[in-house]
């Protein structure tokens, strides 16, 4: 099973850690996973790209373990507001989504948000 815990301080989400395989499928066969990993690496990627800000991740090989933290989302490091939102959404969306997946596939993936205070990868 793979546990995704995501991470909010004072309700806005600014980070998540994946620990765990999902068990669904054999390695190379598993779209659960599959589909996590792009989830992850997209909202990486727009952060990084789309709106220019800077976004710590990193991504244990031999485990899978990623945790990715993202600071422009909260306004005590960045002063804009536009993009404090637009990075808290991503993370929301995505935990959104996750949610609606476990529906379907409750064995394999488990999802959770905790008020967490800001730390670096």
């Amino acid at each position: 099973m793979t546990k995704i815990t995501f991470f909010k301080k004072n309700g806005v989400y600014y980070g998540f850690k994946e620990t765990g395989h999902t068990g669904y499928a054999d390695e190379g066969a598993d779209i659960i996973c599959s589909a996590l990993s792009a989830m992850s690496m997209l909202i990486i990627n727009a952060v990084e790209v789309s709106y220019a800000s800077d976004i710590k991740y990193s991504i244990d090989e031999s485990t899978t373990n990623i945790t990715v933290i993202c600071k422009s989302a909260l306004n005590e490091f960045c002063k804009d507001d536009k993009k404090n939102f637009a990075i808290s959404g991503l993370f929301y969306a995505y935990y959104l989504q996750l949610v609606d997946m476990m529906e379907d596939y409750y064995d394999f993936i488990q999802v959770e948000d905790i008020e967490k205070e800001v730390y670096d990868v």
